[in-house]
């Protein structure tokens, strides 16, 4: 088992982006609203084996203020970079309470899209930037980079999502 821990840059609190690191515990705000310093991602099982769906388990505290990206398993050869073609594996939850919204693995089929043209949300543009092919990250991504204030079918308003997935190709 993998036990993956956010350490959270400055920027965090102004909605940018944080790497995953091996930091101390939570740090809530002093109002009870998410973690500025440092947020902690979610514990990640069967980190290792790309042939096997992961399990993540969230864990307790607020949620990171902005987006947290770290890579769980390095890939190789080139980064991935806006434009690019990509197939990946992923596996969704809702940061809240773990529950899952969504799994490639589930279907059984594996999910293309253009990097940086819109066709996901914006916390997968942007936490997917410069992953290599047989990697899996973790993002943790904030309402405002994922479904806002509106939600979208079993994904509540407002909800922080945690999605561990992997880069099966590019192009």
């Amino acid at each position: 088992m993998a036990t993956v821990v956010a350490t959270c840059l400055s920027a965090c609190g102004s909605g940018g982006t944080a790497t995953l690191g091996s930091g101390p515990g939570p740090g809530a705000s002093p109002t009870g609203g998410c973690a500025t310093s440092p947020p902690v991602a979610a514990s990640v099982l069967g980190t290792a084996d790309l042939s096997k769906k992961p399990a993540i388990e969230v864990p307790d505290g607020p949620a990171p203020c902005g987006l947290v990206v770290g890579d769980l398993v390095q890939g190789t050869g080139p980064a991935a970079k806006p434009g690019d073609q990509l197939t990946m594996k992923y596996v969704g939850v809702l940061y809240a309470d773990g529950s899952q919204f969504d799994a490639s693995w589930d279907r059984g089929s594996d999910f293309p899209f253009q990097l940086g043209a819109g066709q996901v949300i914006a916390g997968w543009d942007r936490g997917l930037v410069g992953m290599k092919a047989g990697g899996r990250r973790q993002l943790v991504i904030p309402a405002s980079l994922g479904y806002g204030d509106q939600g979208q079918g079993p994904i509540p308003p407002g909800a922080t999502l945690v999605f561990v997935v992997d880069l099966v190709r590019i192009g």
